[in-house]
């Protein structure tokens, strides 16, 4: 084995573990790239930090020092974060990370506190989601280069911003992959995984893969001051060690961050509670996972579907009582749509644990043409679950332009040649299947296929600060989030129970130091009067009365207006949120 470097050859000596290396000459921007044995093509780095002609081409030496970091007293994520995904190729018209960087102030005054950067380990192409990334170690070309990354995480901890990568160590992309050549053990026939072969992390020769991996996610910490990582579809993850792959990850990122806090999310469709259960009893610590039920009943509820994933749902006030009570709704139970139980018990996990969300990435693109809630959904209903959404105790999560009721599009693109590209666009029609209006001829002739160059550009958002749909959608999120921040709390917790009196009916109670409570009330049907409701939470706290705080049929998010309490008569809109305080009685009355 040997470098080429520059144009000149080098020998590498192997060591006792099987690793390859040599000191020789080279400068920051020197290209390179290994051969092995007699074969003359010149391989990139698998661990590169650049690849400036993308996976196929040389590596490229990069100084990870050079950069000038201003964040010295940046602490980390907050608690109780907001998380904002964002996919860097089209969160703007440039597609760039200096472009993105340009809307982080604005961001950040919204009352976001986490960003969630969708992949950006380079991959083949001229665009994609990222989730075929090989380059795990190279930011991608696409977007930059590896310094624009660290300055869009300077600038983004200058304004209060934490940073987290969402990143792919369940499989890695077939088009500029590599490894093989390498060495074989890279992957493993033992399991059978969606997306191919499936990395070895638990055989006789695992462990210079599990390092390959773990040193990817101290790298993006030490070198890049990321926040964190979401760690992608954890479910196709397969390690059967004593520390799990999972739990590993956890720890290195821990140790990687220092005294600085980090935060450690997974999608995992099981949503199994192991994840989010401390590595002390036997979990593997991570700090949430999706609650993909909350989004699933939500989305029954606002746009009425009822097929594939969907059809265990009702989409009723108790779901939604239930996932503010106990958070994910399956916890073991018979799940009919997989026809075997989903989820394990996780009543006494900390609501925290759990990620809401109305939209993101997966869940828009399934849909024809990607079409987005504001779209689909009725505009009072969506006020409303967007007040439910940001008002719950779990972590929330928006998806880049749902704060300003963004109607671009968001697709399935990925820029293959062919044949990966007919194969990849067979594999999304056979997944988009399982909903059976998406089989629909006259629905399929309007799916631009994943390769199509103008799929990905119309995603791209267009932010118009003079129009008045996107000033009211942006002014509801700004004032929601706003109330988050003043929930009351119990001696400095929340402390939160409610009801679901009927299929339409919400309340949810957060109690306060000295009966300062509020009462949220979320009515998904017609206008109604609640002040004959037989539910104890109602009632104010003794010498105090509900005076109304925030309505989502405010006419400066586009509502009808709200509606006045008086004695014995307490109107409730349809298709709205309302949040109450309580108030001294005597303050009322003066």
């Amino acid at each position: 084995m040997s470098v080429r470097i520059d144009g000149r050859d080098h020998p590498l000596a192997r060591d006792v573990h099987g690793y390859h290396a040599a000191l020789v000459d080279g400068h920051a921007g020197s290209r390179y790239g290994f051969l092995l044995g007699r074969d003359p093509k010149v391989y990139p780095d698998p661990a590169s930090r650049s690849q400036p002609d993308g996976p196929h081409g040389l590596s490229e030496v990069i100084d990870p020092d050079a950069f000038a970091w201003t964040d010295g007293s940046w602490r980390g994520a907050t608690s109780d974060p907001v998380i904002y995904e964002l996919h860097l190729g089209t969160f703007t018209p440039e597609g760039t990370l200096d472009a993105a960087g340009g809307q982080l102030a604005a961001l950040a005054d919204l009352g976001i506190s986490v960003l969630q950067v969708m992949p950006v380990a380079d991959m083949p192409g001229a665009f994609g989601w990222g989730y075929d990334g090989v380059g795990l170690y190279a930011p991608s070309r696409l977007y930059g280069r590896p310094d624009d990354l660290r300055r869009f995480v300077d600038r983004a901890h200058a304004v209060g911003l934490a940073v987290i990568l969402d990143v792919v160590y369940n499989h890695v992309g077939p088009d500029g992959n590599y490894l093989r050549a390498f060495a074989a053990d890279y992957f493993t026939t033992r399991y059978d995984n969606e997306w191919g072969d499936a990395l070895n992390f638990d055989g006789p020769t695992s462990g210079p893969v599990r390092d390959w991996i773990l040193g990817n996610v101290a790298y993006w910490i030490r070198e890049f001051h990321v926040d964190g990582l979401r760690l992608d579809a954890t479910q196709q993850i397969f390690d059967a060690s004593d520390e799990h792959l999972i739990a590993a990850i956890t720890r290195t990122a821990r140790e990687a961050a220092g005294a600085r806090t980090v935060l450690v999310t997974a999608e995992n469709e099981p949503q199994h509670a192991r994840l989010v259960t401390p590595t002390a009893r036997g979990g593997y610590g991570l700090d949430a996972i999706y609650n993909e039920d909350f989004h699933h009943s939500t989305r029954m509820a606002l746009v009425g579907t009822h097929e594939a994933y969907f059809s265990d749902y009702r989409g009723d006030a108790s779901e939604w009582l239930a996932c503010a009570r106990w958070g994910v709704l399956f916890q073991g139970q018979h799940y009919a749509w997989q026809k075997q139980p989903r989820g394990t018990p996780g009543l006494r996990l900390p609501r925290s644990t759990c990620i809401h969300f109305l939209e993101n990435h997966d869940q828009v693109a399934n849909t024809d043409r990607g079409r987005r809630l504001v779209d689909l959904a009725r505009p009072a209903d969506l006020r409303a679950m967007t007040a439910l959404l940001l008002l719950l105790p779990a972590t929330p999560m928006l998806f880049q332009g749902q704060e300003f009721g963004s109607r671009r599009p968001f697709v399935y693109f990925a820029d293959h040649d062919s044949p990966l590209r007919e194969a990849v666009r067979a594999g999304r029609q056979e997944f988009l299947g399982q909903f059976h209006r998406l089989r629909d001829p006259d629905v399929q002739a309007f799916q631009a296929p994943p390769h199509d160059r103008d799929a990905w550009q119309h995603c791209q958002l267009q932010r118009d600060p003079r129009d008045r749909a996107q000033i009211e959608w942006r002014s509801l999120h700004h004032d929601l989030l706003t109330l988050r921040r003043r929930r009351p709390r119990v001696d400095g917790a929340h402390v939160l129970d409610g009801a679901a009196p009927d299929a339409t009916l919400l309340l949810l109670r957060y109690f306060g130091d000295h009966d300062e409570d509020w009462l949220l009330l979320l009515n998904s049907g017609p206008d109604r009067d609640v002040a004959s409701l037989s539910e104890p939470l109602i009632a104010p706290p003794d010498g105090r009365a509900w005076q109304a705080l925030w309505s989502s049929e405010a006419p400066r998010y586009g509502g009808q207006g709200t509606m006045s309490w008086s004695p014995g008569h307490w109107p409730l809109p349809g298709h709205a949120c309302v949040v109450l305080r309580a108030t001294p009685s005597e303050d009322l009355d003066a």
